[in-house]
């Protein structure tokens, strides 16, 4: 009942926080499209989506976060944990320093119209350096959300988000009212409102598991007065995997850029505003598993994620079906008539969101050291799968050519096999706990 409540809650606001902000990007995108025009809305959706193609930036340490919070007995005070979160901010602050010595290196370059391809607007080299680098600025912020997903509270780092469209809004609309020709600059406004949406949730991290995070800050650069703990371990198969990920499933954008052109980009832009509404709510929905999974491992319980993945398959498909049979009047009303969503992208969109939530119970189950490295190899073999796909299928079928590789790699290299692993980790976790309580008995 426990892991009910907290994956039913985290859905249920994570819908409400989508419905508002979902509503209110859809308004944004129509201003964006009749003020500033379809190219500036596919550069917008362009480079907003950068930070899906960095999530290894946080180096895999999103993993021991989550879990050196969940297993804690009392956050508050426990050394260990503070240590581990110590090793974890000082490696966010080098992390953050490179990328922006990237973004600063690819701007001098001018190489960013050719990494993003014709979706980027004559110089819009400089927008996607100062977008990168505000995403490198605030990557240390990113410790509050992890803390309150350990804690148990993924309905309140959810709840934080809920300001990030309405702050995008009102920039934009500020743009818009004053007659700034913004075009070029309206991506950062995404930036600047995740960068305030993290600050807020670190703060009340901060307050949850006080006075841990003050004493950190004071211990933060004194590294032989205030050693850490080795996180290695736990982040390499994370780190390899948050490589591997966005280079077979995030770089769609890119790849319809070079190969679709302008007018495709502007559809897959649309059509994953409107399908992500059901990938935020299974994602919401599946790491408010995490704690619980860890939780247990650490107190030598087995929970099953059996039922969960049967229970979010099927509510996966329920909502994208829902969305797909809107679509095309959102596409509509959103574009004010200039987009279209074509039935093999709409298609397309319903498979990939049901495989996605399908993998997410069993993803949560395999977040022990164990499970990470199993994971490692299967989404190695994603990339060329995934971009080979996409190089054969994008020419013929457009945006959705993308999408069916993607599905593929994902059934192929994640659900399948991670189911395969579960089930046998699950029967060896019960004989071991059998055996345990027999002994206990015994003796």
């Amino acid at each position: 009942m426990s892991m009910w409540r907290n994956v039913g809650s985290a859905a249920v606001v994570k819908v409400g926080v989508m419905g508002l902000t979902g509503l209110i990007g859809l308004v944004t995108s129509r201003m964006i499209i009749q003020s500033f025009g379809v190219e500036a809305y596919a550069q917008y959706g362009l480079l907003a989506s950068l930070p899906t193609l960095l999530p290894f930036a946080d180096l895999g340490l999103a993993a021991v976060v989550i879990n050196a919070v969940a297993e804690s007995d009392d956050p508050r005070r426990d050394p260990k944990m503070r240590r581990a979160l110590l090793s974890t901010v000082r490696l966010l602050l080098i992390a953050s320093a490179v990328i922006v010595a990237v973004a600063f290196l690819l701007t001098l370059l001018d190489a960013w119209p050719k990494i993003l391809g014709e979706g980027l607007m004559p110089g819009g080299n400089v927008v996607a350096g100062i977008c990168l680098a505000l995403f490198g600025i605030s990557l240390p912020l990113t410790l509050g959300p992890r803390i309150l997903i350990g804690l148990g509270r993924n309905t309140t780092q959810i709840a934080t988000q809920v300001i990030t469209a309405p702050l995008i809004f009102v920039l934009i609309g500020i743009c818009v009212f004053f007659g700034v020709q913004a075009d070029q600059y309206i991506a950062v406004a995404a930036y600047l409102a995740s960068t305030v949406v993290a600050a807020i949730a670190l703060a009340i991290a901060a307050r949850l598991i006080s006075p841990q995070l003050g004493t950190l800050a004071r211990e933060v650069f004194h590294v032989r007065r205030a050693p850490g703990v080795p996180v290695v371990n736990m982040a390499w198969p994370m780190l390899v995997q948050l490589l591997a990920l966005p280079v077979a499933m995030q770089t769609g954008r890119i790849l319809v850029s070079h190969l679709g052109g302008v007018s495709e980009l502007a559809e897959y832009n649309l059509g994953y505003q409107i399908f992500g509404i059901a990938l935020q709510t299974i994602s919401a929905a599946g790491v408010a598993l995490w704690p619980i999974f860890a939780k247990a491992r650490a107190t030598g319980r087995v929970e099953s994620p059996w039922v969960p993945t049967f229970w979010f398959l099927g509510g996966g498909l329920v909502i994208a079906g829902g969305m797909a049979a809107i679509s095309p009047w959102l596409a509509t009303t959103i574009s004010d008539g200039a987009l279209a969503l074509s039935w093999p992208l709409i298609l397309s969109f319903v498979v990939f969101v049901a495989l996605q939530s399908a993998k997410y119970p069993v993803g949560m189950y395999m977040t022990d050291l164990a499970g990470l490295r199993f994971q490692v190899l299967p989404t190695i073999i994603m990339i060329p799968i995934a971009l080979g796909g996409s190089w054969l299928l994008i020419p013929v079928l457009g945006a959705a050519g993308n999408l069916i590789a993607v599905s593929f790699a994902v059934a192929v290299c994640q659900v399948v096999p991670n189911l395969i692993y579960v089930r046998f980790d699950v029967r060896r976790r019960r004989a071991a706990a059998v055996e345990a309580e027999a002994e206990t008995v015994a003796g």
